[in-house]
C-alpha cells in the first residue's frame, strides 16, 4: 500500500505538470452583428431572399470538432446574424454538394436527428450558462438551457420561437427569429455575448463548430466565441399566462359490493401556469392546480432490498430549471457513491398519501392515488453580476380517505396532512467565472398532524453549502459541500426513522448507535470534498471522499438511500484525441473505492477497470471488470447484526451498431457472481430500434434479469428458544420484460407517441436457514439451514419445528411471490400554435399478482390477456399568452 500511494502521487505530479506545460490558447473568433435599420424584417421562410441579409458579413470558417478534431470538415458552412429591439435574427447556409443525402428525419420538439445547425448564445457573457436553439433540416426545433459549463442541458425549456428551413441545389438554409424576451441580458448601451455554432452532417456523422473548441479542453460555454454589435437594445420582461383544462374518464373491473369500485370515473379540471418577467434575469413561475397527466408513467421494477427505488422526475413544472435547484450530496466521476442522494428530490411533492385508515371487515375504502398541489411559485434566474437564484415554495392539500361499512355508515380519515414545502438555492461566480460558492435551505413542514399520521414528521429541515474552484484554463478543479439535516416529530415518529432502512440505529452489534424511543428530533451531516483534472490531454483524473452521518435524514423532500456511510473514490481515465484506422475514439478507466461505517469497520473495497470504443463505422462498445475483496453489509438482515458478504467479481459489456442507420441494433449484459457460489446474477437487455420513414420509429428492447441468492432475507423474529433469528432462504428470482416504443411524427407540431411495457418478476424460495455467525469466513459457517423435517407447509404458511419435539418454534408466510404489470401511454400531440397544445392521452394498466408456479411467459399472458384493464382517457388543451 504504501509503494501504491507513492505511484499514484508521482502520477497526480505528472498529471500537473503536463498540464502546466501544454496548455494551448486559442484565439476567440469575434461576429459583428448590425442593427436592422430602416429595411423591413426578414421573412422566416428558410429562403435567405430578403435584402436586408445584405447588411451583414458572413460569419462562417468551421472547424472540425469531431471526429477529427481541428481539421476541415467535410462541407463548409456561413451564417449572418441582424437584431432589432424585439428581435435576434440568424441566416444559415449550410453547404452540401449531394443535397439529396441530406437526411431530414421527422420527430418532435428537441429530437435531434438527422442533419441540423445549432446556435448557443450566452447572452449573461458568464461564461457558464446559455441559452441552445437547433433546427433540423426537417424543420424540427429543440432548445436547451445550458448551465454548469455545458455539464447541464436541460430540454425542458420550451422558449417560443420561430424558424424555417428550405433545400436547394447548394445544401440547405435555414431562417430563425428569437424574441429578446426569451433571452436574459443586461441593460448595458453595447454588448458583448458569448457565441458558438455547431453543425451536424448526419451520414458522416460529423460535427464541426464555428470557434474551435478542442476535445481535451474543459467546459463548453467558457470556450465560446464573441458576438459583437448589440447597441440600445433593452431587456423585454417576460409575462406569459397559459390556462388548461382537462377533461378525464377512468374505466376499470368494478367490486362486487364496493360503492368506489363501480367500474368508471370521470372529471372535469382546469388550471393555470403564468410565467412572469420580475427583472429580465429572475423570472416567476406559478402554477395552480398543476395536471400531469399527459407524462409517461414510471417503468416497472421491483427491489428485493428494501431501499427505496430512484425515479426520474418528469413533470414540467418540476423539470424546467432544476439545475438550479440541484443538491447532489456526492456525485463523482467515479460513481458508486449513492449519487442519486440529493438535497432536493421534486417527487416528494404531490406523492401518494403515506397514511392508510384501520378497516373491518366488510369496509371498503376510497384512498386518493396522489396528493394535489394547491399551488407552487418558483423564482430563479441568474444575474449578470454572477448571482444564480432559486427559490420554490408549494402547498399540497389535505386528503382523506372515505371509509363505507355494509350498512352504509360513512367516516372520513386523513391520509396526508396540509403540508408546506420550501427550497432556497444561492449561487455566486467569481473569479473570472473560475470559481463558485454557494448555499441551500429547505423546509417541509405539516400541519396539525391527527393521531393516524403520528409517524410523520411534524417539520424537516436540510441545509448546505457548496464550492468549486477551477484553475489552469479550467483543466483541474476542487470542489465540493457539507450537508445538514434536522427532523422534528413525536416519539413514535423519531423512533420509526430511527428503525427504519435507511437507518437502522437497532443493530444488534452496533455500539456507536441506538434507538432511543424518547427522542423528538435527529440531527445530522453528510459532504463531499473531491480534486481532479478533466483537461487538457489524455489523462484524466478525480479523487475524493464522501460521508452521511447515522442520524442524516433527507427523505421528507430529498432522496437519500443510506446513512453512516464514509467512502473513498479515485478515478483515472486515458482517452485518445484522434481517430485512427480502427477507432474514432478510446477511453480506459481504472477506479476503486472503500467504505467505513462511523465505528470504523470496513465494510466495502471494489476495483474496477474498464473501456469504452467508439469504432471507425460508428459503432460503439464498452466492457467493464469488478473484483470486490471485502464487503459487508449493515443492513442485510434489517436491524440485524452486521452480515459478511462473500468476495465476488462482475462484468458488463454493451454493443451498439451504427445509429444513421435505419435499423440499428443495441445489446448489454452483465453478471456478478460470489467465489463460493453464495450468489450470482445475470442480466440481458437486446432490442432493435427501425426508422422505415423519417416520419416513423419503432424500437423494442426486452429484457431478463436472473437473480439467484442463497441468503435472501425473509424476517427477523426476536425470541426463538431465548434467542433471535434472522430468517433467510435461497431465492431462485426471474423478471422479464420489454419497453416498446412507436413515435409518428406527421409534422414537427403533431405527433403521435406509444410505450408500452410487460413485466414480470418471479421470485421462489427454498432452503430456509438462519444466521448464527454472521462474520464467518466460510459462507456455510455463518448460517444453519433447516431440513424437511424441521420446516413444514400448510394453507400458505410454514411451520418451523427447531428441535423437533412436534410443537411449531415460530412460523412465517410463503414469501415466493408473482408480481405482474403492463402499462402504456399512447399520446397525440398538437402544437396548434407556438406554446399552445393539445394533447390525446390513453393510459392503460394491469396489475395482478400471478402463481409463482407457473413458468414465465405463461404467467405474463395469463395475467395480461384477458383481464380488464384500468384505463385512463385524457383530454387537456392549453393556450399560451404572452403578454
Amino acid at each position: 500500500m504504501k509503494h501504491s500511494g507513492l505511484f499514484f502521487l508521482a502520477l497526480l505530479l505528472s498529471l500537473f505538470v503536463q498540464a502546466q506545460d501544454s496548455t494551448e490558447v486559442i484565439e476567440k473568433k469575434k461576429y459583428y452583428t448590425k442593427a436592422l435599420g430602416v429595411y423591413a424584417a426578414p421573412t422566416i421562410n428558410g429562403i435567405l431572399e430578403d435584402k436586408v441579409w445584405e447588411q451583414v458579413e458572413w460569419g462562417g470558417d468551421y472547424i472540425e470538432w469531431q471526429p477529427d478534431e481541428n481539421t476541415p470538415p467535410t462541407h463548409q458552412t456561413q451564417f449572418k446574424i441582424l437584431y432589432d429591439s424585439k428581435n435576434l435574427y440568424i441566416g444559415v447556409r449550410c453547404f452540401d454538394p449531394e443535397p439529396d443525402k441530406i437526411v431530414k428525419r421527422l420527430s418532435r420538439r428537441d429530437g435531434f436527428d438527422g442533419d441540423w445547425i445549432e446556435f448557443n448564445i450566452d447572452s449573461y457573457f458568464d461564461k457558464r450558462t446559455a441559452f441552445s436553439f437547433t433546427i433540423t433540416a426537417a424543420g424540427v426545433k429543440g432548445d436547451e438551457f445550458v448551465s454548469n459549463n455545458g455539464n447541464n442541458w436541460d430540454p425542458s425549456w420550451n422558449p417560443i420561437w420561430y424558424a424555417k428551413t428550405n433545400i436547394d441545389d447548394e445544401g440547405w438554409t435555414a431562417e430563425i427569429r428569437i424574441p429578446l424576451s426569451q433571452l436574459k441580458f443586461s441593460t448595458d448601451e453595447e454588448q458583448v455575448w458569448g457565441f458558438q455554432s455547431t453543425r451536424r452532417i448526419f451520414r458522416a456523422e460529423e460535427r464541426s463548430v464555428w470557434q474551435r473548441k478542442p476535445v481535451d479542453q474543459p467546459g463548453w460555454v467558457s470556450e465560446f466565441g464573441e458576438l459583437h454589435g448589440l447597441k440600445n437594445i433593452q431587456p423585454q420582461k417576460q409575462l406569459e399566462i397559459q390556462p388548461y383544462t382537462v377533461a378525464k374518464v377512468e374505466t376499470y373491473e368494478a367490486e362486487d359490493g364496493n360503492p368506489f369500485q363501480d367500474g368508471s370515473d370521470n372529471s372535469i379540471t382546469g388550471g393555470l401556469d403564468a410565467k412572469i418577467g420580475i427583472t429580465n434575469d429572475l423570472t416567476l413561475d406559478l402554477t395552480v392546480n398543476p395536471d400531469f397527466g399527459q407524462v409517461d408513467a414510471d417503468p416497472s421494477a421491483i427491489a428485493l432490498d428494501g431501499f427505496q427505488i430512484f425515479f426520474q422526475e418528469r413533470r414540467p413544472f418540476f423539470v424546467e430549471n432544476k439545475n438550479i435547484f440541484d443538491f447532489s450530496v456526492s456525485q463523482s466521476e467515479a460513481g458508486n457513491t449513492f449519487g442519486s442522494d440529493n438535497i432536493f428530490y421534486s417527487r416528494r411533492i404531490g406523492r401518494s398519501p403515506q397514511g392508510y385508515p384501520d378497516t373491518s371487515d366488510g369496509e371498503f375504502v376510497d384512498q386518493p392515488d396522489n396528493t394535489p398541489i394547491i399551488g407552487a411559485a418558483k423564482f430563479s434566474g441568474k444575474t449578470k453580476n454572477g448571482w444564480a437564484i432559486g427559490v420554490l415554495e408549494s402547498v399540497t392539500s389535505q386528503r382523506q380517505a372515505t371509509i363505507v361499512n355494509g350498512s352504509g355508515d360513512r367516516r372520513k380519515e386523513i391520509v396526508e396532512p396540509l403540508t408546506n414545502y420550501f427550497v432556497g438555492r444561492l449561487q455566486k461566480d467569481f473569479n473570472q467565472r473560475n470559481s463558485y460558492i454557494g448555499g441551500i435551505i429547505t423546509a417541509t413542514n405539516r400541519e396539525n398532524l391527527p393521531d393516524e399520521l403520528n409517524f410523520l414528521h411534524e417539520a424537516a429541515y436540510t441545509g448546505g453549502l457548496d464550492f468549486k474552484h477551477q484553475w489552469n484554463n479550467r483543466d483541474w478543479y476542487v470542489g465540493g459541500n457539507i450537508t445538514f439535516s434536522h427532523i422534528q416529530g413525536s416519539e413514535e415518529a423519531i423512533t420509526n426513522t430511527q428503525q427504519s432502512i435507511t437507518h437502522l440505529f437497532n443493530r444488534v452489534d452496533a455500539d456507536h448507535v441506538a434507538v432511543d424511543t424518547t427522542r423528538t428530533s435527529l440531527t445530522g451531516t453528510g459532504g463531499n470534498v473531491q480534486i481532479g483534472k478533466i483537461g487538457n490531454g489524455h489523462w484524466r483524473f478525480e479523487s475524493g471522499a464522501t460521508w452521511r452521518s447515522p442520524e442524516l435524514d433527507l427523505n421528507d423532500i430529498g432522496f437519500q438511500r443510506q446513512a453512516d456511510d464514509i467512502r473513498h473514490y479515485t478515478w483515472i481515465g486515458y482517452q485518445t484525441l484522434k481517430p485512427d484506422s480502427t477507432f474514432r475514439r478510446v477511453g480506459i478507466n481504472y477506479n476503486h473505492w472503500s467504505a467505513w461505517d462511523f465505528a470504523g469497520n470496513h465494510n466495502y473495497m471494489q476495483f474496477n477497470t474498464n473501456s469504452w470504443q467508439n469504432w471507425k463505422g460508428n459503432w460503439f462498445t464498452n466492457a467493464g471488470f469488478n473484483f470486490a475483496p471485502i464487503q459487508y453489509s449493515n443492513f442485510d438482515l434489517r436491524g440485524g447484526p452486521r452480515l459478511r458478504i462473500s468476495p465476488w467479481m462482475s462484468f458488463w459489456n454493451s454493443i451498439n451498431t451504427d445509429n444513421r442507420k435505419k435499423i440499428r441494433f443495441s445489446a448489454f449484459h452483465n453478471g456478478r457472481k460470489a467465489f463460493d457460489n453464495s450468489f450470482k446474477t445475470y442480466y440481458v437487455e437486446a432490442g432493435f430500434v427501425y426508422q422505415p420513414l423519417n416520419a416513423l420509429r419503432i424500437s423494442a428492447f426486452p429484457s431478463l434479469n436472473i437473480n439467484h441468492d442463497k441468503l435472501q432475507f425473509i424476517n427477523n423474529f426476536d425470541d426463538v428458544g431465548g434467542s433471535p433469528r434472522y430468517l433467510n432462504g435461497e431465492i431462485d428470482q426471474r423478471t422479464l420484460s420489454m419497453s416498446f416504443r412507436l413515435n409518428y411524427t406527421i409534422n414537427p407540431n403533431l405527433t403521435i407517441q406509444y410505450w408500452g411495457q410487460p413485466f414480470i418478476s418471479r421470485g421462489r424460495y427454498s432452503n430456509f436457514k438462519h444466521v448464527i455467525d454472521p462474520l464467518a469466513k466460510r459462507f456455510e459457517d455463518r448460517i444453519v439451514q433447516y431440513t424437511n423435517n424441521q420446516v413444514s407447509f400448510m394453507d400458505g404458511t410454514y411451520s418451523v419445528d427447531e428441535n423437533l419435539d412436534g410443537l411449531e418454534d415460530f412460523n412465517f408466510g410463503d414469501p415466493d411471490f408473482s408480481f405482474v404489470q403492463f402499462r402504456s401511454n399512447l399520446v397525440i400531440r398538437w402544437e396548434y400554435i407556438p406554446g399552445s397544445e393539445i394533447f390525446l392521452v390513453w393510459s392503460q394498466d394491469v396489475t395482478q399478482s400471478g402463481n409463482p408456479a407457473d413458468g414465465l411467459l405463461p404467467s405474463l399472458g395469463d395475467n395480461i390477456f384477458g383481464q380488464k384493464p384500468h384505463n385512463i382517457f385524457l383530454l387537456k388543451a392549453t393556450y399560451r399568452f404572452v403578454l
